[in-house]
């Protein structure tokens, strides 16, 4: 038995696909586990060890406590010796809230508010100037200081600028015992019955006391009585006027202008938070967008007629209250329903978009006789709003949200806060503006802070810096010094989530803590993985065990161990065939090792494809970081757009080109972000998008009702003849709709177990045992099998099984060939890996008829792939290149980049010294190019 302070032990794990396995792990060390994607590597690492942990953790909980979580199932396994609390840093975890955002999740925000909200200067919103209180104290002295021999009146303000007559409130100084009041600048005494004119606006103050300053006791005495009752009647400010005069100096507890008088509340670090109500900016409720009416959403093509439908949001005509109303309005202005929408005069188009209250009689030319209507109309795009608002169902919002636009928020422009936390500033930058830097510009600033800060505000601020700087230093080492605090966590890729997490963790500095990380190194270019490197040896120096899920060669390199699991995936994989340091995995026989050594590799093409010579220009592109870019896009050809994280590649192709092809070929809704224009549409006719986002996230969703090939297998088992003899339909064979799924587990399998802090847990069904179909269903066979045992097939078994019929054979045929073979097609889309979830969306994509003229945009395919699954995706892809298809793909990885005909190189660096066209033309030619950070890496392997 070895030492457990050494190693964690696992014996006998069993998760998925393991078969059986023992492994001894050293600890504080960083530990890489590698493999086929779908070899068991995850099994292994979160679905056993990080699993176990996990349950353990619970364990130490009260009974009472336990009885709310329910029992956290063992992982399958005999047991785990020395393991240490466990923290998982997966990719799927950061919140897809709109009010997340990169700072509230590094808490870094948090910090900026303790820091303004402590040691900040307010300036005016009015006039700029800096912003003042004074003590009760300062205040005597000022007034004495200033108006020594004169006389004043000491005035509390009480309205301003607000209409009204205000009777009561002169009724209730009276009863105060007031006896004068200044009323729009003129001083008047207090009468029976007074007041003002309701439609115009007032400003208000009561004269507390008219005095002259001298220095003696007695004035002193009273002078802090009338400071103290002006400060009650005018909630913490007052005013001072020489007698005669008609200049005002005002005086504030609080903060206020020391021209206007306007105040604001002593500042709070709620006060700069857009997830309060008061920091929030009012119209936008802190989300720093708003949505706004489209009316070419509403009204796509204004030659239709309303009763052909060409009023969307109505579609076409029904006998029904909203068209009785229009026929109305159309006899009102004199159109009918069958009139072209642009014949309609504007007055009508006002009153049907914006709705009306009315009466009129129209006078009938035929019989003579006078009818009276009347109008009581909501108008389309209210009732829209008003939906979008204050509807309860999601399903309704989402109705209404299809005919709106997200703008950014008028009155905030976007810095999600209250006009006045923008006036509290640090060096001439208010919060917003810090939100907006990129990490690197913000690290500097705070390096350069020191010398700006007054005495007093370097006390208060001194630790809070401390952290601010620490935590901004760890997102630099993590390779995120592009992203801005304001930057909302819904637009991160998975590799930048992760990686921000670890910032977090490394920023926690704790000790004696085993970390599993899911691929760290996605869509980091190779330029970066060195600080991610160092940063996850950092965290093992410092007393951690580091488990790390990689694909990636340097990783492996570096890495003190290295465990690697096959020998192919799934249930041919999950044994462990070879084990140790780098060096002695390079002499393994394993296919990670052939590929480490130079065995086998991913051979770099004879020559480059030629295209067919048209191209695809995209002029002017400006969105985000992007500097006036024009690109072309030779058409035929296997594109890359490469550059460093956060250079702009993202903007160029997600945000601005996929949109414009979207919009033109299937009228889509997202706004494409500012270009000048784009040429030579007219030589592709379709365009394909595969991201990284997960295919399904319910046990409901699967590779079979994915890829659409269940809805074949359905239709199948309705034609057999028992079948139909019972009368089944499609449905009967769907675990989505009650008939024929098993009505315990609703046909998933499995029951929910819910989890008050924890994720919910999954238990099989004990009515089925999983098989999600009731016994009437089951007993309907295709070849001897039941609809549950197909969907328990393997990819492998399904292709020989469904060959007679092409439908279905087709799409499982193209699921085989991206190398899914192991899948089984039921196989819940939560327990697919991220590479295996990005293939199924590929197969899906690639089992689409193409035309020879389609465009396909991927983002990061080799996501979660090993060595040999990016050789079997390539060939795929480079099958569709040859039917004359142009493919263009995102991509950091150098396998897939040295075998492209055409790279198009963004940078140099991210943030804002990207953003720029460095380089383009094939691999041969960038690597010529001395600016290129891709060049100098994609030479190594072209060498």
């Amino acid at each position: 038995m070895q030492n457990q302070d050494e190693f964690i032990e696992v014996i006998g794990a069993r998760a998925h696909n393991l078969k059986n396995i023992d492994v001894t792990i050293p600890r504080e060390k960083l530990v890489v586990i590698t493999g086929l994607s779908g070899s068991g590597k995850s099994s292994l690492a979160f679905d056993t060890i990080y699993a176990e942990g996990q349950r353990r953790y619970i364990e130490t909980f009260s009974a009472y406590a336990r009885q709310f979580l329910g029992g956290l199932e063992r992982p399958d396994v005999d047991k785990i010796d020395g393991l240490s609390p466990v923290i998982a840093i997966e990719q799927k975890t950061t919140s897809k809230s709109p009010r997340s955002t990169v700072g509230t999740i590094t808490e870094i925000y948090d910090f900026l508010r303790l820091l303004f909200a402590r040691a900040a200067d307010a300036y005016s919103y009015n006039t700029g100037e800096k912003m003042v209180s004074y003590s009760d104290e300062q205040i005597q002295g000022l007034i004495k200081g200033t108006f020594n021999g004169k006389r004043i009146n000491i005035l509390a303000p009480v309205i301003r600028a607000r209409k009204g007559h205000y009777a009561e409130l002169f009724q209730q100084i009276t009863k105060q015992g007031f006896v004068k009041v200044r009323v729009n600048g003129e001083i008047q005494d207090l009468v029976s019955g007074m007041k003002l004119d309701r439609y115009k606006t007032h400003d208000i103050e009561i004269v507390v006391d008219r005095m002259e300053i001298s220095n003696n006791e007695d004035t002193d005495k009273r002078l802090a009585e009338s400071i103290k009752t002006a400060m009650y009647h005018g909630e913490n400010i007052m005013m001072v006027i020489e007698h005669g005069s008609n200049e005002v100096r005002y005086f504030s507890r609080t903060l206020m202008c020391p021209t206007t008088g306007i105040s604001y509340p002593n500042p709070e670090p709620n006060n700069f938070s857009f997830n309060s109500p008061k920091g929030a900016c009012d119209s936008c409720n802190g989300l720093g967008t708003i949505n706004q009416i489209n009316e070419k959403k509403i009204i796509p093509n204004p030659k239709l007629s309303i009763k052909a439908g060409g009023f969307a949001p109505l579609g076409e005509y029904k006998s029904s209250w909203i068209f009785k109303q229009l026929e109305i309005i159309g006899e009102k202005f004199g159109f009918t329903l069958n009139d072209a929408i642009e014949t309609i005069p504007a007055e009508a188009m006002e009153m049907i978009m914006n709705g009306g209250n009315e009466k009129f009689s129209v006078k009938s030319k035929a019989a003579g006789v006078t009818k009276d209507y009347k109008i009581e109309f909501e108008g389309i795009a209210n009732f829209i709003k008003n939906q979008y608002d204050e509807s309860n169902s999601t399903s309704l919002k989402r109705w209404a949200k299809e005919f709106m636009d997200e703008i950014a928020c008028p009155d905030c422009h976007g810095s999600r806060l209250k006009k006045e936390a923008l006036y509290f500033k640090i060096n001439e930058k208010n919060i917003a503006d810090l939100s907006t830097m990129d990490i690197s510009e913000l690290i500097d600033w705070f390096q350069n802070l020191d010398g700006k800060l007054s005495e007093k505000q370097l006390t208060i601020a001194t630790e809070i810096l401390k952290e601010i700087k620490s935590r901004l230093q760890f997102l630099m080492d993590v390779g995120l010094n592009y992203l801005s605090l304001h930057r909302s966590s819904k637009s991160l890729s998975g590799g930048e989530a992760q990686r921000i997490r670890l910032a977090t963790q490394i920023g926690s500095q704790l000790v004696g803590v085993l970390y599993i990380l899911d691929e760290p190194s996605i869509g980091l270019h190779q330029r970066d993985n060195e600080r991610l490197i160092n940063s996850l040896e950092n965290l093992r120096d410092i007393g951690n065990s580091v488990l790390v899920v990689e694909h990636d060669k340097d990783m492996i390199e570096r890495a003190d161990y290295v465990i690697d699991i096959g020998p192919k995936a799934g249930k041919f994989g999950g044994e462990i065939i070879s084990i140790g340091t780098p060096t002695a995995l390079l002499k393994e026989n394993t296919i990670t090792a052939q590929f480490m050594n130079g065995k086998m590799q991913i051979e770099v093409p004879k020559k480059r494809r030629e295209g067919n010579g048209k191209t695809l220009k995209l002029t002017g592109a400006t969105g985000n970081n992007l500097k006036n870019v024009s690109v072309e896009f030779p058409l035929g050809k296997l594109i890359c757009v490469t550059g460093v994280s956060g250079s702009g590649k993202s903007t160029l192709i997600n945000e601005t080109l996929y949109p414009i092809l979207n919009e033109y070929f299937f009228n889509a809704v997202k706004k494409p972000m500012p270009f000048k224009k784009i040429e030579g549409l007219e030589y592709i006719d379709k365009v394909i998008d595969i991201d990284q986002s997960p295919i399904g996230r319910t046990p409901r969703s699967n590779p079979a009702t994915y890829t659409d090939v269940f809805s074949e297998i359905r239709s199948l088992y309705t034609q057999k003849p028992e079948a139909m003899i019972r009368g089944y339909k499609a449905g009967r064979f769907s675990f989505n709709v009650s008939g024929g799924r098993c009505e315990t587990c609703e046909g998933s399998g499995v029951r929910t177990i819910e989890m008050s802090f924890l994720p919910d847990v999954y238990v099989e069904c004990e009515t089925c045992q999983g098989k999600r179909f009731n016994r009437e269903t089951l007993e309907i066979r295709y070849k001897g099998k039941s609809i549950s045992d197909v969907l328990n097939m393997t990819v492998d078994e399904a292709v020989p099984f469904f060959e007679n019929i092409p439908k279905i054979y087709r799409k499982v045929k193209t699921i085989q060939d991206v190398g899914l073979g192991y899948i089984t097609l039921g196989q819940q889309s939560t327990t697919l890996s991220g590479g295996e979830a990005q293939r199924i969306k590929l197969a899906t994509e690639l089992s689409k008829k193409d035309t020879g003229n389609t465009f396909y945009i991927m983002d990061e395919p080799t996501t979660g792939l090993h060595f040999e699954d990016i050789r079997v995706l390539m060939d795929v892809i480079n099958k569709l290149v040859e039917k004359g298809n142009t493919v263009l793909i995102i991509e950091h990885n150098m396998d897939v980049i040295k075998l492209a005909d055409y790279i198009i190189d963004i940078g140099p660096e991210g943030g804002k010294a990207g953003g720029e066209l460095v380089a383009k033309g094939t691999p041969e030619e960038i690597i010529k190019n001395k600016k290129s950070y891709t060049a100098q890496f994609l030479k190594k392997e072209l060498n």
